[in-house]
């Protein structure tokens, strides 16, 4: 690789979105992220405003810009990562005429009870990748052309939050194979729009983007808005895939048998094949990486935000100390968990806080402590919830296991890496050793890396595995592992029994709240 060149990942997460700046080898040179709310003024609603979002790929690749002082005519390309399953809809004149529904809005639950109990989810399923659930914009539209029916009516384009970024930003409409792959709408082998899930959507192809290759090299930037990015005009922009396969790949976990698991707000457990997988019991998705890589895998509702929740509810106190000592509050609260010995004496937690995806593919679950006792303290309910997280991960683990067996090895990325605790409990809970790169930003990576095969730069992807730097690696201790393997199965069964009831119990809850929102000021703009 030439010396002097740099190139630029971009990660449009949940939360916040995040710009890297990379030298050819992989080595950071600088780091931009700007943050964003994420409206949920009940649990079904979960939406975000574009334009912050937009302005938030502005900034933070001004920041690296300005971070790293580079010239312009030094970036090779920008290439994007971008959270799954977001859809907007947007009129002829490319304006919004919603918010950003994103992967945890639960408004279609009705649709997707209707689609999973005909035997045409299952089918669509099998054809798509996608699991029929909530998070789908299959269902979203779904919901969107039978309620909403004057915004329908006005709709020009049903789009992901990419999309609308790259049509602002180049003024088209371009969808990768890999974020289409994720909507519930894309035929994996045809690597087309589904024609029968465009009639159960209620919506036509003209109301989709034209469908690429995760590798499509944009020209022509925007002249104003490359100008706010510091950047010249002539720069390249890679389309680049969805965050969680370029997750894979900015681990290194491309090869058959080499699991990745990212926890981040939310979660996911992943690993490539070389052709399109499904699962006869619907329980992980199918995503495309490449023409002849795929990532087969189940995504979590609830990973980081577990840890916020527990941050923000149970530990004012812990986050005051904190500050006191200036440190993060989740390192004090680590520190907390860290007495507590493996199993947190038989306390289990549920972590179902948002609904859940994989393995229950069930938006009406919600969480439980089970086993709770007098001798049970504030440290327990710590280490509970952080094991709980994972032993929801190992349960998709399982369904994986069946179509690769078990795993070569596990790769681990995503912000809970930052805990050492956490990335220990992973080894233990799961078995096996984990290897964790230094760099968190395996997305950004992953984007960068997928930039460099699309402009001719590398030949394989298998470039990475020189690119990724530091790594750890975690042991179980076996001592762990087995009070683990005895508690695996009670949380297991335990979530089984309870399936019955959170259907009645969501439903109480949504009325409450409901009653409560007459009197509230915010109301949820759609």
């Amino acid at each position: 690789m030439s010396t002097g060149k740099y190139m630029i990942g971009v990660d449009i997460g949940t939360t916040s979105t995040k710009a890297v700046l990379f030298e050819e080898s992989g080595k950071i040179v600088a780091q931009g992220s700007v943050e964003y709310p994420l409206h949920t003024p009940v649990p079904s609603v979960a939406e975000q405003d574009p334009e912050q979002l937009f302005r938030a790929v502005i900034n933070s690749v001004r920041q690296v810009m300005d971070k790293s002082e580079r010239s312009t005519d030094d970036i090779l390309f920008v290439s994007f990562s971008s959270a799954m399953h977001s859809m907007l809809v947007v009129d002829d004149q490319g304006k919004p005429l919603t918010q950003a529904i994103t992967w945890a809005d639960n408004r279609s639950a009705a649709y997707w009870r209707k689609l999973k109990e005909s035997g045409k989810g299952q089918e669509i399923y099998m054809r798509t990748g996608t699991p029929i659930h909530p998070m789908s914009p299959l269902t979203k539209i779904m919901w969107i052309t039978a309620e909403k029916q004057e915004i329908a009516k006005a709709a020009h384009k049903y789009i992901s939050i990419k999309e609308y970024i790259f049509l602002r930003l180049f003024g088209e409409y371009v969808a990768d194979h890999s974020m289409a792959s994720a909507t519930g709408l894309m035929n994996l082998e045809k690597l087309d729009w589904d024609e029968e899930a465009l009639e159960v959507a209620g919506i036509t192809r003209d109301h989709l983007s034209k469908l690429v290759p995760t590798t499509q090299v944009m020209n022509g930037l925007h002249g104003t808005y490359a100008s706010e990015m510091g950047l010249s005009p002539s720069v390249p922009f890679v389309l680049g895939a969805s965050d969680g396969v370029l997750s894979n790949l900015g681990v290194g976990a491309i090869d058959p048998g080499v699991v990745a698991v990212t926890i981040g707000t939310s979660g996911a457990i992943r690993t490539v094949t070389d052709k399109p997988v499904t699962d006869p019991k619907g329980r992980f998705f199918c995503y495309a990486l490449t023409e002849d890589r795929w990532v087969i895998g189940g995504p979590v509702n609830n990973g980081g935000i577990i840890f916020r929740w527990i941050r923000d509810e149970f530990a004012a106190s812990e986050v005051e100390t904190a500050k006191r000592l200036g440190l993060s509050a989740y390192e004090v609260l680590t520190r907390i968990a860290e007495k507590v010995d493996p199993g947190a004496d038989g306390l289990l937690f549920h972590p179902y806080l948002s609904g859940e995806r994989a393995p229950l593919w069930n938006p009406d679950a919600r969480g439980s402590f089970f086993g709770l006792a007098l001798h049970h303290k504030k440290e327990h309910m710590i280490r509970a919830a952080l094991e709980g997280v994972l032993f929801n991960l190992y349960t998709v683990m399982l369904a994986i296991e069946e179509q690769i067996g078990v795993p070569k090895k596990i790769h681990a990325t995503g912000g809970f890496a930052r805990s050492e605790l956490w990335r220990q409990m992973m080894a233990d809970i799961f078995d096996q050793p984990v290897i964790v790169p230094e760099s968190i930003e395996s997305s950004c990576l992953g984007a960068a890396v997928l930039g460099l095969y699309a402009t001719g730069r590398i030949k394989s992807l298998d470039a990475v595995s020189s690119m990724i730097g530091t790594t750890y690696e975690h042991r179980p201790y076996k001592e762990h592992a087995s009070i683990y393997r005895e508690l695996l199965p009670i949380y297991i069964r335990i979530s089984r029994k309870f399936a019955e009831d959170y259907e009645d119990i969501s439903e109480f809850q949504q009325r409450m709240l409901e009653k409560r929102g007459e009197k509230e000021p915010e109301k949820s703009e759609l």
